[in-house]
């Protein structure tokens, strides 16, 4: 593990003027509330945080950054809590932790309606402030260099989200390093059989070649000093997965794949990066169709280079990029480069975007969507799609993703051209509506009065927010035949299972879908784009069958063999939520929530403090919860939710009235259910139910724990 000392160095490296003893106080406050925690690899726990901090420094992030990375797991996994944070290292730390907290809980790899509605959170708390972001990112970059000590299934699971959501969330924010070292692990974990046959070739082309890095780089030195100009010549091998993909993309193997090498050449200016390009062309070959100047058309993300691909000694294909310092700085780091110092102060970089601009930007187009779906999808296109420039008939530079056609142009410009596009010239060329655009090419929108969307064009256009609007316009034109079929579809999955499609159920239905209302819902229940079973399974989900139950006796772990434990009265804690044992002379361990207000008066006690947390899997239904609620006096009302909760599989161990009107009764049901997921369900079925007004979780604080 970095000593604290080592650390500190490497933040003055580029900020000699870091508040070491804010670092300091920081790295020890995290190592006493991590005290005996160990990781998988028989670590101490404190050593990923600290690691997590390094990775960091080598981005020259600012102290509050750093800091977070030390604490950043101190909320979720000890004693800690927001507020003593914001008191010992300030608001902006507690914040930032906090974030990295809650984007920890995300399930990312989880159905696609909650993925969408996680992509949602994340995107959230990055418009909030990247630098949660960037710890989060630092965070799975070393839980994935030393993921081989976590259990097999684990290191897929994991694998699988990184390659899926964090190595594209990476590039998207131009750290490129950082993306392609986060698929190159997620890579050995996935198909380790295929990394290694790359490393194989690899060994034996250098064995037959020699070093080619070593001798192209002296190529394209000896051509620089021929033209007198100044750089640094860096060489590389791409990783194997880079490798892997090309030869996916192109369906080759590997001794037909050539360019698997890759050159920068950093320049002293602007100006020479083009010199440098014009050496690079006279001495080799280019390759036709190889070429993207991002200097004069850089990307969102404040990414600018040249890139050009040539053919280099022996006919091998040699990618070249083609930067300045300062454009190498910002394509490193993306758009941490905001963050960075230099001699102690923030280093003002002009290539680097301003973080608040470019979040916004990217928030407003994922807006577009309408729903989970459509929102999922215009994410992951924006993640992992490279982009076309093309040009306004004014000149105007549109970026659009790859692929993208005249239609994806049109709705850039506006919903309205969109909708009444009729057709469209290519360099003063009339072309199919599905062409694919290229770089550089100038597009010209032909409209006319009248003209609507067809229904072809969800399949040739490509962007989120072209489809978002071609949805929007069909389904307003077919709105009220869609809503009176899926009305009658609501109705008929509904009796299937012996229940109504009231109002009340679809309204409750729409609002966790967060759909707008339930005609909307019923609109895309007719058009096929909700399932009407989804929708009874949301409301009435069906309890998991089989599988064995956890023994009552050892639903908590962390006790004594010799301890025995019941759950506080007063808050109730149900497995699946975090919790705190506390010892009470004569009675063993109480539980307690973590939030529960007794334990207020037992913070001065810490030696009666026990961590706990619930035992996984299946628990027993016996835990006991009370709901509060609201139902219409009515024959027959009360019968009807006692027979719902028992549907849900739950039994109700009491029940008080608070109060009885002539319209309402106001009562307590005590209901036995398995954890809080089984709340969860029981809950938003009776929030479901149109003789229920009000439905929520009671806790008696005064009771007695």
């Amino acid at each position: 593990m970095i000593d604290v000392e080592d650390l500190i160095e490497l933040v003055r490296n580029y900020n000699p003027r870091t508040n070491e003893k804010q670092i300091r106080a920081a790295y020890d406050y995290g190592r006493k509330m991590h005290e005996g925690q160990m990781r998988h690899s028989g670590e101490e726990y404190f050593s990923h945080p600290v690691a997590v901090a390094a990775i960091l420094t080598e981005q020259q992030l600012d102290d509050a950054t750093i800091i977070t990375a030390l604490l950043h797991d101190a909320i979720e996994d000890t004693e800690s809590t927001y507020g003593e944070i914001a008191d010992t290292f300030g608001d902006e730390v507690a914040e930032f932790v906090d974030g990295v907290t809650k984007l920890t809980n995300l399930q990312l790899s989880s159905t696609e309606t909650q993925q969408a509605e996680n992509f949602r959170k994340l995107f959230m708390a990055m418009s909030k402030d990247l630098r949660v972001i960037l710890v989060k990112l630092a965070d799975r970059l070393h839980n994935m260099r030393t993921i081989k000590s976590v259990p097999p299934q684990k290191q897929a699971q994991k694998a699988h989200e990184t390659m899926d959501i964090y190595a594209p969330l990476a590039g998207r924010m131009g750290m490129h390093w950082m993306r392609e070292e986060l698929e190159d692990l997620a890579f050995r974990v996935l198909n380790p059989e295929a990394r290694s046959s790359i490393m194989r070739h690899f060994i034996t082309l250098q064995r037959e070649t020699g070093d080619v890095i070593q001798q192209i780089t002296h190529d394209i030195r000896h051509e620089l000093e021929v033209e007198g100009i100044e750089a640094h010549v860096f060489g590389r091998a791409k990783k194997p997965y880079s490798i892997w993909r090309k030869m996916q993309e192109k369906d080759q193997g590997f001794s037909r794949l050539s360019d698997i090498y890759g050159f920068r050449i950093i320049t002293g200016s602007e100006s020479d990066c083009y010199k440098v390009l014009g050496a690079i062309h006279r001495r080799w070959r280019a390759v036709p169709g190889r070429f993207k100047d991002f200097v004069s058309q850089p990307k969102s993300n404040g990414y600018r280079s040249i890139h050009t691909t040539v053919s280099g000694r022996d006919g091998k294909r040699v990618e070249v990029q083609i930067r300045t310092q300062q454009m190498h700085e910002v394509a490193e780091s993306g758009v941490a480069a905001h963050w960075a110092y230099r001699d102690g102060v923030r280093a003002e970089n002009p290539f680097a975007v301003d973080p608040v601009k470019w979040i916004s930007t990217l928030n407003e187009r994922f807006g577009a969507a309408d729903s989970h779906d459509e929102f999922l999808e215009h994410v992951k296109m924006e993640m992992y799609s490279d982009q076309v420039f093309c040009f306004s008939p004014k000149g105007d530079v549109v970026k659009l993703p790859r692929g993208a056609t005249p239609l994806d142009y049109a709705y850039s410009i506006h919903t309205r051209i969109g909708d009444s596009c009729v057709g469209a010239k290519v360099d003063g060329i009339r072309v199919p509506l599905w062409t694919r655009l290229r770089n550089g090419q100038s597009i010209e929108i032909i409209t006319a009065e009248g003209q609507k969307p067809q229904t072809s064009w969800i399949d040739i256009v490509v962007t989120g927010r072209a489809k978002s609007a071609i949805r929007r316009s069909l389904r307003e034109e077919d709105r009220e035949r869609f809503i009176k079929l899926g009305r009658e579809l609501a109705r008929v999955a509904f009796d299937h299972i012996g229940k109504k499609a009231t109002d009340k159920a679809l309204k409750t239905a729409a609002k966790q879908l967060s759909i707008s209302d339930a005609d909307e819902l019923l609109a895309r229940l007719g058009s096929a784009e909700l399932s009407a079973r989804d929708v009874v399974h949301l409301l009435y989900p069906e309890l998991a069958e089989g599988g064995e139950e956890i023994d009552v006796d050892r639903a908590v772990v962390g006790l004594q063999p010799d301890q025995t434990f019941r759950r506080a009265g007063c808050c109730q804690p149900t497995p699946g939520e975090r919790i705190v044992g506390i010892s009470y002379r004569g009675q063993g361990i109480v539980i307690h929530a973590i939030d529960c207000v007794a334990l207020e008066d037992l913070e001065e006690q810490p030696e009666r403090w026990v961590d706990l947390q619930w035992h996984s899997g299946k628990h027993p239904a016996v835990n006991t919860v009370s709901l509060k609620l609201t139902i219409r006096n009515d024959a027959g009302v009360l019968g009807r939710i006692c027979t719902l909760i028992g549907e849900q599989k739950a039994n109700i161990s009491d029940l008080l009235f608070l109060d009885r009107k002539p319209d309402y009764f106001l009562l307590i049901v005590d209901v036995e259910l398995r954890d809080i997921e089984h709340l969860h369900a029981i809950m938003l079925a009776l929030e479901a139910e149109s003789d229920v007004a009000s439905v929520q979780r009671f806790r008696d604080l005064g009771r007695k724990p």
